[in-house]
């Protein structure tokens, strides 16, 4: 998926120990999602929790997009022209409907309900998502991961993942990155992470035992889910710090409940992030905007887009110097 955005901005991670409230349950940040227009003949619209000023990465999990359930008779779905990618990797995961994936590594693909799709744009790649014909209503999640130093030049490559589901108690859980309840991915990153999707029946709770080296987010899709005593409504991102060896989820409504799980060690890197790119500074950045625009080889091509445009051109750079930012240190908020 691309940043649409015309004036998008950067990002960096800043790490402490998780605090805890007065009963020693872990402290949950809050962290809000504003709207952005996706694109489409009439702007399908997109939540978006990562990044934001308060908190700009969870582990390497640097971008977060939650759509839907989305009408496409009315909103026109998803179509998004090639765009770039440098320094990250796509995470697609689907609750309804279908999107076709094409991108420069030559990979043709579709992205359906309960599988991974994950897109690794070394040096640099581009791609193409469009929503089927036989889709009417879209509704899922677009996650990137920033690689680390070491990787972030690497080859193209592409990974395909459709895990199966397990019941424990009330709760499915189906595992697509990482380690979770026993249940382990094949699929290949550069650090370590989790990302799996929980569905949670009425009134039903699972506590499970996660890494007190990663930090955590809880992405909720449904009315509202208790993360560790606190309260998480729909779009909102759960943040919970390092440090913490158990987490508590609740659905406490009377309706089913669905959540995306994301974890992830502390991402020790500066990094900025503008439009569709993760580099180092803003001379990297600019330099690979002027790649895309004048359509180098880094990028490659997509073959078979049959889109109004051939190609998302570059929005403009900023006007002043993009400099890497730190999160925000995780604040001491009682649960609600």
């Amino acid at each position: 998926m691309s940043n649409t955005e015309t004036t998008p901005t950067e990002t960096r991670c800043g790490v402490g120990p998780c605090p805890v409230d007065g009963e020693g349950h872990p402290v949950v940040e809050i962290l809000t999602p504003r709207e952005v227009p996706l694109g489409g003949p009439r702007a399908m619209t997109v939540l978006r929790t990562l990044p934001q000023a308060q908190r700009s990465l969870i582990g390497a999990w640097c971008f977060a997009d939650h759509y839907g359930p989305d009408d496409i008779t009315q909103t026109g779905g998803m179509d998004v022209a090639p765009h770039p990618h440098t320094g990250l990797q796509t995470v697609s995961w689907l609750f309804t409907g279908e999107i076709e994936h094409r991108d420069s590594h030559g990979v043709h693909a579709m992205v359906r309900p309960g599988e991974l799709n994950l897109m690794t744009s070394g040096r640099g790649i581009c791609h193409s998502e469009v929503s089927t014909a036989e889709t009417k209503t879209l509704h899922g999640v677009q996650l990137w991961v920033a690689l680390p130093d070491k990787s972030r030049d690497a080859a193209r490559d592409f990974q395909h993942y459709a895990p199966e589901a397990i019941v424990i108690g009330g709760v499915s859980l189906r595992v697509f990155l990482g380690t979770l309840a026993g249940q382990v991915s094949p699929v290949r990153t550069a650090t370590p992470l989790l990302g799996a999707e929980l569905l949670l029946e009425p009134r039903s709770m699972m506590r499970f035992d996660i890494d007190p080296g990663f930090e955590h987010g809880l992405l909720v899709d449904t009315e509202a889910i208790e993360l560790s005593g606190t309260r998480v409504s729909r779009g909102e991102l759960g943040y919970v710090g390092t440090g913490v060896e158990q987490l508590t989820v609740v659905n406490p409504t009377d309706a089913p409940s669905r959540a995306i799980l994301l974890g992830g060690k502390p991402f020790g890197e500066q990094i900025v992030m503008w439009w569709n790119f993760v580099g180092r500074d803003h001379d990297e950045i600019a330099a690979f905007r002027e790649e895309w625009q004048a359509e180098s080889e880094r990028f490659g091509r997509v073959e078979g887009y049959q889109g109004a445009v051939a190609r998302l051109p570059a929005p403009p750079l900023p006007t002043v110097r993009m400099v890497p930012r730190r999160n925000a240190p995780t604040a001491n908020i009682a649960p609600r």
